[in-house]
């Protein structure tokens, strides 16, 4: 059985952090902090960012933030970075590792930009969007995991649960 419990740690970004030891941190951090407050289990701690020239963007402060970031994304290619740990019941960070996706959105025009934020949908969203949500419409290529995306990248997930004896192995792999 699983539980899904938020944390409290900020997404902040350290200075001279680059967006893969960013996930990884926030992951790390944000599953520790868990396990500590439920000692002799495992949990999976994740983090999302969605990277554009180098750049994090994180989640948007307002409406006017994600049209403004929105627009940047549109006829680009961008990078979605997912940090995964596993906190083993004695507290130890057991494995961790950073997903990378790459998705092109076609040219979005300004009114349907301001549709799509009106939904209110990308306001909680890594990169103000959401691709299992209306933002799909705007994917004209993806490289990699879509789940990984969406924000937690399965089969992944699956492998490392396997390598730790906590799945089953996959029949025919």
């Amino acid at each position: 059985m699983f539980d899904v419990r938020p944390s409290g740690i900020p997404e902040r970004l350290e200075p001279d952090e680059s967006a893969a030891d960013h996930t990884l941190r926030l992951a790390r951090d944000k599953a520790m902090e868990i396990a500590a407050k439920h000692p002799g289990v495992w949990v999976i701690g994740a983090d999302t960012v969605v990277v554009l020239d180098g750049e994090i963007l994180g989640k948007p402060v307002d409406e006017a933030d994600a049209r403004r970031v929105l627009a940047r994304l549109s006829g680009r290619e961008h990078q979605v970075l997912t940090g995964i740990a596993l906190i083993a019941p004695d507290g130890s960070l057991r494995e961790q590792f950073c997903e990378e996706s790459s998705v092109r959105f076609r040219k979005l025009g300004g009114d349907e930009i301001a549709a799509y934020v009106a939904c209110g949908e990308p306001l909680d969203k890594a990169g103000s969007y959401a691709i299992q949500g209306g933002a799909a419409d705007f994917v004209i290529r993806l490289q990699g995991s879509y789940e990984n995306v969406v924000g937690l990248p399965i089969d992944s997930v699956r492998d490392m649960l396997q390598r730790a004896g906590l799945y089953p192995p996959r029949v025919g792999r």
